[in-house]
């Protein structure tokens, strides 16, 4: 992934089913609930540190 310099230029992940599992990651979007309520705080580099993140939880659910 790429720096972006505009930090609205990072879409949020969201689908919009909110639904912590027991490890208090979204159903849906992977994120925790940090990540979900910090989103709008994070840098880009934090942004897109979050997105591995979650390709890497979606890889490790397969």
């Amino acid at each position: 992934m790429t720096e972006h310099s505009n930090n609205s230029s990072i879409k949020n992940p969201c689908v919009g089913v909110c639904a912590l599992d027991d490890r208090d990651l979204c159903i849906a979007c992977k994120r925790s609930g940090i990540e979900i309520a910090e989103w709008g705080l994070y840098t880009p580099v934090q942004k897109v540190s979050v997105l591995q993140s979650i390709q890497q939880r979606f890889a490790d659910d397969d």
